[in-house]
């Protein structure tokens, strides 16, 4: 190289300093989303302060309302109407009696909050969606969750209408479901990273009738990035229809994952129709191959997840060995299932855990 010519620019010093522009505009972005939502909860504070001090509560509160919606609607425009005010009135209402405060705290004290005796981490877009959730225990569990898994609010919404609650709530235990309203969804074992049913509605196949285990698969990786977060924390995509060989046949694994929480590989075989005993042969082979052939010596046993759209609990618990933690069947619901009917599922459990002695126990 001569001494005029100019040394080209490396791409990643660009994308680099590209890169720290984003984030610090990420974070102004936060900064001031959550500066609103603290400005939002003192003014619900001040509004129910104010309201007690009228003696017709009723008729002082609305003519509150009314007057201070004029007046900040004069001073700063659009976002003040009576209705966005008794929206933060029960944003305080609600979450100065919320005790889920320390605990976010506790696991979250990375992430930035203002020095209140009530920190806030979501979006007020976030809180106007868990504001409507009536049971404080889901409640929890879904701000929990949309925090550690930086959930936007669509993905929030997509999680609630899934029913995914309900879904983790039924495949545990009693005293699991409650740890779920304090800590969210803990993967520690194999059992925690699977779903019973898994819910696929973005997929699309429900106006279709009939599809192939190639069209499901095909679905499953045009929409991956939901698919993910359907799967839940930790998982990464390895491959599809991942091959491997021995004794001179070859065998493709549908889907392969690997998740990082449990440090394991995550197989997924993909059925139509009914689940038979062989499909579940199938898979034990496959778990045994990489247990033995890829993963690592310090890794942890590969799990396999059978997903299909019907199984006979029967088949699966007589096939397989009675202490095993590495093979599951999971159904999968191309449409969302009725979160009416999962309540009621899920109280009936709850009952006959606790011996039908309390009948009247709340989820």
């Amino acid at each position: 190289m001569s001494k005029n010519e100019i040394t080209p620019i490396n791409q990643s010093f660009l994308e680099n300093v590209s890169e720290v522009l984003a984030q610090a505009r990420k974070n102004a972005k936060t900064a001031v989303n959550l500066a609103m939502v603290y400005a939002y909860y003192e003014i619900g504070r001040m509004i129910v302060e104010e309201e007690q001090h009228g003696q017709n509560r009723a008729a002082y509160g609305k003519q509150i309302l009314q007057e201070l919606s004029k007046y900040l609607s004069e001073k700063y425009g659009k976002g003040f109407s009576t209705t966005n005010l008794k929206q933060m009135r029960q944003f305080y209402t609600i979450y100065s009696q919320d005790q889920i405060s320390q605990t976010l705290s506790d696991q979250f004290k990375n992430l930035p909050a203002v020095s209140t005796g009530r920190k806030f981490y979501l979006s007020w877009s976030h809180y106007l969606k868990l504001m409507r959730i009536d049971n404080i225990d889901e409640r929890h569990f879904y701000e929990i969750e949309s925090v550690k898994n930086d959930w936007s609010l669509a993905e929030l919404k997509r999680q609630y209408g899934s029913s995914l609650y309900e879904r983790l709530a039924l495949s545990t235990n009693k005293d699991k479901v409650y740890r779920l309203a304090l800590e969210g969804q803990k993967v520690e074992k194999a059992e925690d990273a699977v779903k019973d049913p898994y819910v696929l509605e973005f997929l699309g196949l429900k106006e279709l009738p009939e599809y192939s285990e190639s069209e499901l698969e095909s679905r499953i990786i045009d929409h991956l990035q939901q698919f993910l977060l359907e799967l839940g924390t930790g998982f990464a995509f390895i491959g599809r229809q991942v091959r491997f060989t021995f004794d001179e046949e070859h065998f493709m694994v549908d889907l392969v994952f690997y998740n990082r929480l449990l440090r394991c590989f995550v197989l997924f075989d993909l059925k139509i129709g009914e689940l038979k005993h062989q499909d579940i042969g199938q898979m034990q082979m496959y778990v045994h191959y990489y247990d033995r052939k890829v993963k690592l010596s310090d890794e942890n046993p590969t799990i396999g997840i059978i997903l299909c759209s019907d199984k006979n609990n029967a088949v699966v618990e007589m096939t397989l060995p009675e202490d095993n933690t590495q093979i599951f069947a999971s159904k999968y619901e191309t449409v969302l299932p009725s979160k009416e009917a999962l309540q009621k599922l899920l109280e009936e459990q709850m009952a006959d855990e606790n011996g039908g002695e309390d009948d009247e126990t709340t989820i």
